[in-house]
């Protein structure tokens, strides 16, 4: 894809934030089928890349029906994200290159990566410059509000001086974690000081959410995450105008397996099955007695089990708002 496409024709405006542990192909497949315009990659470590690791890999590849699709990269030495971008683009050939300077994890930004880079302009800026010297795709950003302040707005315009096509923006700063609600002013201020387009993170849960954010802040875009677990039918709600109604309970458990089987295909079904015990319990929420069937998540061991599981929910009945 080259650069001089537009980002926003190349993604669209609604997409599927990348969570460490959660958007494997299986998920994104699952959201791109419901109308997610463009999915990215769990984050992969730039250094394992660079220093050749033989797993690290696994995390960049994906199915042509996941289109358009980002590879995020972490870490905080430029050598390694340009290293690591041109062998995403050489060996997987991604629609373009996702910088991670959002994670709050202390194992990543223990390390100077993740949103420790929300403190150091200088450096985040080396790292897109060379991120985007390396490779013909185009490069995103993905931040927070900032570490312990609200130091977006600020750093946003280096990002566009070393070459971002577009930022994401979780408007949360790393302190804050996920909670409380998310800061819309931040989008704002972000949208109002680069020329690049701004997708807004944070607290979408509904149509409304989205319109509100689109609303509020002017953003370009809209970037969903947790609120796509156990809910990929929220991007058919918010792609679709003429989407009406909640999903039945029979639809969600049929999506629900339709993952589990290809998590499987992709991982096995000894891993592929335990991946989805932590997927699982989203699709049963709201279920009548849901704390039960959340401890039955955790244990299914094959996907005959996780079938059977579904069946007895379907006794118990539903009950979501």
């Amino acid at each position: 894809m080259q650069k001089d496409k537009s980002i926003t024709e190349i993604i669209g405006r609604f997409g599927l934030a990348p969570m460490a542990g959660y958007t494997d192909m299986a998920f994104r497949h699952i959201c791109r089928s419901f109308g997610a315009s463009f999915v990215i990659t769990e984050m992969v470590s730039a250094k394992a890349i660079r220093f050749k690791d033989k797993k690290t890999p696994l995390l960049m590849k994906f199915n042509e029906d996941e289109r358009p699709i980002g590879i995020q990269l972490f870490g905080n030495d430029p050598q390694d994200f340009a290293y690591a971008a041109a062998f995403a683009e050489e060996h997987f050939h991604p629609d373009f290159i996702d910088i991670n300077m959002g994670c709050p994890a202390p194992k990543i930004t223990g390390g100077g990566a993740g949103s420790k880079l929300m403190e150091n302009g200088k450096l985040a800026y080396e790292i897109v410059d060379a991120t985007v010297r390396s490779v013909a795709l185009p490069v995103t950003c993905k931040i927070r509000a900032g570490y312990h302040t609200v130091t977006a707005p600020a750093l946003a315009p280096l990002l566009e001086q070393a070459g971002a096509s577009a930022i994401f923006v979780h408007a949360r700063t790393r302190d804050q974690m996920y909670y409380p609600p998310i800061d819309p002013q931040v989008i704002t201020d972000v949208k109002n000081i680069v020329s690049i387009p701004v997708y807004g993170n944070g607290d979408i849960l509904n149509k409304q959410d989205a319109e509100s954010m689109f609303r509020s802040t002017g953003c370009d875009g809209i970037l969903i995450g947790r609120g796509a677990l156990g809910n990929p039918f929220l991007f058919s709600e918010l792609s679709q105008p003429e989407h009406v109604g909640s999903v039945s309970l029979e639809d969600r458990i049929q999506v629900l397996l339709d993952q589990a089987k290809a998590s499987i295909e992709d991982k096995g079904e000894y891993i592929g099955i335990r991946e989805m015990r932590k997927h699982a319990p989203y699709y049963f929420k709201g279920v009548k007695n849901a704390a039960s069937i959340r401890n039955d998540c955790v244990t299914v061991s094959s996907y005959l089990e996780l079938k059977e599981l579904c069946e007895k929910v379907l006794i118990y009945g539903y009950s979501r708002n």
